[in-house]
């Protein structure tokens, strides 16, 4: 018998047949996609292209997964274009604040916003101002962060002058300004003022160029319009994400997502024009995508979301990253999460602290699991010295849409309304449902008549200043 030292080097005949097996592929497979025939490893002629139809279908569910921040984008651009907001001198705001007439993605009823996309190809370097005690933030058309502004920014909340320059910007940097150069031409500006319409009114956008006889702002209600702010589930979604990758530069996007893109005929320097079979695979990709993006939202399976041990409600930024990274490794299911429900980032939101910023909670169960159904009767305590230090505040949305319910000009109730009852204690029980339960009648509770004809809802809830 030879020893160790002496063995030869390798694999033996059995060890070898067994990593062959390993690298190969059988002449049938049956898979999820579909049949699958080979000769010796080579697809049968019949298998091509239902494999490569396979393959599309996979490429689009994933660049649905991966793209939802760019077309989020897309679509709220469309929306406020369609309520008059044209141009980066017109700013949409919600007077008093936002109803449920607007389809937006979970906006809430007890803020005004100031919303606006800045085009830094048309209007090259761009300034805006923006009032004291504001919270604004500037994103980049594929939602990435780029700037905040006002308390949470550099002016620490006196008010600033912040100046937004183009990607293919390569001349000084005037003083005076905070200097920020973004990855793309369009950017989305939010301006939420702690001081209502009449501060947002202060905010100023204009042309670097004008700067010294800048024009007026227009500013334009849209809290009442019937527009739509949210991006496709269907094939539409391709053409959303095919507009924006045709109007920024390639590099703005990642090579990865844009590789995923290119598979699908989505590249930068031509025109998307899928033929019927790529339509209909790009369709079921954007449907199935959507099934998995409601999944990840509603029903999610990381424990990293659930606020509270055994409990129903879920964080909406999961991780604490506004960038969705754990350990180098970009969090997936977290990015789809929030940016399939919500709208915004900013690193303010991602990590709220205590005393300071706003956290969000949110729901589309009963305290028993059950998903939320419209036409049932809920209640909600709210407990004696809540942790909120400004307020807390509860809006319920429509699971389809993510949008106000549109049972109630504004479906929500909030610590500040002035029709609140509150229980000797300091708490109080809000009830949810059609009507108004006999019990609420009877204890004075607070009826929350936010449902109608069975739709179901997501009941979020935020504090503000304060957080456990």
């Amino acid at each position: 018998m030879a020893s160790e030292a002496t063995k030869v080097p390798g694999l033996t005949r059995e060890e070898l047949a067994a990593e062959v097996d390993h690298v190969s592929t059988s002449d049938f497979l049956s898979t999820p996609l579909g049949d699958f025939e080979f000769f010796d490893g080579v697809p049968e002629r019949a298998s091509v292209q239902p494999i490569f139809d396979g393959l599309d279908l996979v490429r689009g569910i994933t660049a649905f997964l991966d793209t939802v921040p760019g077309a989020s984008l897309v679509a709220m651009r469309r929306g406020l274009r369609a309520a008059g907001v044209d141009s980066p001198g017109k700013i949409g705001y919600t007077d008093p604040r936002c109803t449920s007439d607007p389809i937006f993605l979970t906006p809430n009823t007890e803020t005004t916003y100031g919303v606006t996309f800045l085009d830094l190809k048309a209007w090259g370097p761009t300034a805006v101002e923006v009032p004291p005690q504001s919270l604004c933030v500037v994103d980049d058309f594929w939602f990435r962060y780029v700037a905040d502004m006002g308390i949470a920014g550099p002016d620490e909340g006196a008010g600033g002058k912040y100046l937004f320059l183009p990607p293919d910007y390569d001349g000084e940097h005037p003083g005076g300004y905070y200097n920020y150069q973004s990855p793309t031409y369009s950017n989305f500006v939010v301006i939420r003022a702690l001081g209502g319409v009449s501060a947002i009114k202060q905010s100023r956008i204009y042309r670097l160029s004008e700067a010294a006889a800048a024009p007026e702002n227009t500013f334009i209600n849209v809290a009442e319009l019937p527009i739509n702010t949210v991006h496709s589930n269907d094939f539409t979604f391709f053409e959303e994400i095919a507009q924006l990758v045709a109007e920024e530069p390639a590099a703005a996007l990642d090579p990865e997502r844009a590789g995923t893109l290119a598979a699908l005929g989505i590249v930068h320097d031509k025109p998307f024009a899928p033929d019927e079979r790529l339509r209909g695979v790009l369709d079921n990709a954007a449907r199935t995508g959507a099934a998995m993006a409601r999944a990840i939202l509603y029903t999610p399976r990381d424990p990293e979301t659930f606020r509270w041990e055994g409990s129903s409600w879920k964080n909406a930024f999961v991780g604490g990253s506004y960038e969705f990274l754990n350990g180098g490794a970009r969090n997936l299911n977290a990015r789809t999460l929030f940016h399939y429900a919500a709208t915004v980032i900013t690193p303010a939101m991602a990590h709220a602290q205590v005393g300071a910023g706003s956290a969000y909670i949110y729901t589309a169960e009963d305290a028993d699991g059950a998903l939320l159904d419209g036409a049932a009767t809920y209640s909600l305590k709210i407990p004696t010295n809540p942790p909120a230090k400004n307020f807390w505040a509860v809006d319920v949305y429509d699971t389809q849409t993510r949008s106000l319910l549109q049972s109630a000009t504004y479906p929500a109730v909030a610590s500040q309304s002035p029709e609140l009852q509150m229980d000797e204690d300091g708490s109080c029980v809000l009830w949810f449902g059609p009507t108004a339960p006999k019990v609420a009648r009877a204890t004075g509770s607070r009826p929350c008549r936010v449902s109608r004809g069975g739709r179901c809802c997501v009941c979020t809830a935020r504090s503000s200043r304060g957080s456990t």
